[in-house]
């Protein structure tokens, strides 16, 4: 059975996470479990588009374009990422 492709599915935000911009970063806090959880410019950027309603590989490719970095590091990076937002309880997806 072949596993689902996070950058494929759609991403809601959990009504529980709230979020502050500090600077270029992001601190998200969870606020069902007291989770803290901070973000670099380019998470920062994502989380962004993700509020927004951008799905993850709409806000992938934004990122390979505005940061200059190669499609298929970025979406690698954000897999890792969103499946941590995801353990975290921070979005869901659908």
């Amino acid at each position: 059975m072949n596993a689902i492709d996070i950058l494929a599915l759609k991403v809601d935000v959990s009504d529980q996470a709230s979020n502050c911009r500090v600077g270029d970063e992001t601190v998200i806090l969870h606020a069902g479990n007291g989770t803290y959880y901070g973000l670099d410019p380019i998470g920062s950027r994502i989380w962004q588009m993700l509020q927004q309603g951008l799905t993850p590989a709409q806000s992938c490719e934004r990122i390979a374009t505005e940061f200059a970095v190669p499609l298929d590091q970025v979406e690698a990076d954000a897999r890792i990422f969103l499946s941590d937002l995801l353990r975290h309880d921070i979005i869901s997806c659908n």
